[in-house]
């Protein structure tokens, strides 16, 4: 054959190939053997399997289009040229020995799919896997799947009220939103809880931390109590916690044993902590017992109970869920009722006091109005319905001036109470 001819014929052979290979990595193709001839073994699943991404194709022109119009400075054949001879057909066998040529006997790498670029098993945005063998972590996993998991089926039924609206937060913070575990090694996710040194909430906060991250803490309300402002408040906290020591891990012992304490033990270990780098650094300096017991298992309660929140049933836990926290909010007056405020929402003194955990006494504060939440939907007529209420009922209570010798008693007797009351 002529120059011209086999070079055609070279590039016939190549898209040929070309197109047996795309074909092999889409599994469309029925003209070929295996690897290069009949499709590979139908899918387990059927019709129902997603597609593969097929290979690219490789560009080379077409063999049997027809040939453009000759360009008489380049493609003018002398006068004693002889014309190519007619090119034989590209016959299976052709195709392979020019693949094997090209790629060697191995067939070409699978087809990547949804299905098989989809991860196996649950995923953290906290660094997990690295530590779930560490003793601790093992322990606590043994704790929250046999003698807590009571304790643990009841979180987990709270986290599917709060999760969402934490979660959310966390990430609205550049946190990951794997922390939400901490409020359950907290406190269960009770919005209600109280430990004995007075921590009270979800996030467990002290009165002083609470005020310093922008929480109202005083008699009438305590945003301790309520899961949005606290999750807020947490989030800012925790922030401030990663950006002081780098370390998520040690941002969570810090939030559980004071950032002081945390300091002083990197300062103190620092030459026997050179070259640990990342969240090892929390385990490093766990290892030199500086931190308090409860501090040194804070972060592998965190890691065990990611491990078994997300694969619950692994682990025998059975999961009940709650509808998730969602409201509405209205605008009340100050020193309105809980009661009136719920006539007036449609909805019952129980629900708002679900809603708003934090308003403590019954009624919104002396002084200023509140925001209240309501039920999904029921802010659109309060403002018509709260002004239809009669005054006496809108209003918690009255002001009465005690006279000189009057006790408890009389006072309430001459306002129709008990002294109880």
């Amino acid at each position: 054959m002529g120059e011209s001819a086999t070079r055609r014929r070279g590039l016939a052979l190549a898209a040929a190939v070309a197109a047996a290979v795309a074909c092999v990595a889409s599994a469309a193709c029925a003209p070929f053997p295996r690897w290069l001839g009949g499709p590979p073994p139908a899918s387990p699943m059927g019709a129902m399997a997603p597609p593969a991404v097929a290979a690219p194709a490789i560009a080379v022109p077409d063999p049997v289009a027809p040939a453009p119009e000759p360009d008489p400075r380049r493609d003018t054949l002398p006068a004693n040229a002889k014309p190519d001879p007619v090119l034989p057909d590209i016959t299976t066998s052709d195709v392979v020995r020019e693949a094997v040529s090209v790629f060697g006997d191995a067939p070409p790498p699978p087809a990547v799919t949804a299905t098989s670029a989809r991860p196996a098993g649950p995923v953290w945005d906290i660094d997990v896997r690295s530590y779930e063998t560490h003793d601790r972590v093992e322990h606590f996993v043994r704790i929250f799947s046999t003698t807590a998991r009571g304790w643990f089926e009841k979180s987990l039924q709270r986290q599917s009220r709060y999760g969402p609206l934490i979660a959310q937060r966390l990430r609205a913070g550049g946190l990951p939103e794997d922390m939400t575990w901490l409020a359950l090694i907290e406190s269960w996710y009770d919005p209600h809880a109280y430990s004995r040194a007075a921590a009270v909430g979800m996030w467990q906060f002290m009165a002083g931390t609470a005020r310093g991250v922008g929480l109202r803490v005083d008699w009438w309300v305590d945003e301790r109590r309520d899961p949005v402002r606290s999750t807020e408040g947490a989030v800012r906290y925790l922030k401030s916690l990663r950006a002081q020591f780098g370390s998520m891990y040690l941002a969570a012992a810090a939030y559980n044993g004071g950032d002081g304490r945390v300091s002083r033990g990197l300062r103190r270990y620092a030459g026997d902590m050179d070259g640990v780098v990342g969240e090892d650094r929390f385990f490093a300096l766990s290892d030199t017992k500086y931190l308090r017991p409860q501090t040194r298992d804070y972060v592998p309660k965190l890691i065990a109970a990611a491990l078994v929140g997300k694969e619950p049933a692994r682990y025998g836990i059975k999961v009940d869920s709650l509808p998730t926290f969602v409201y509405d909010s209205v605008g009340a007056p100050a020193s309105s009722s809980l009661a009136a405020i719920a006539s007036a929402a449609g909805t019952t003194v129980a629900v708002l006091k679900d809603l708003n955990p934090h308003i403590l006494r019954g009624m919104t504060p002396d002084g200023a109005p509140l925001w209240v939440r309501v039920p999904t939907g029921a802010d659109l007529a309060f403002a018509d319905n709260f002004a239809a209420l009669d005054p006496e009922e809108r209003a918690a209570g009255k002001r009465v001036r005690s006279k000189k010798g009057e006790s408890m008693t009389s006072i309430a007797k001459r306002n129709g109470l008990t002294a109880k009351q």
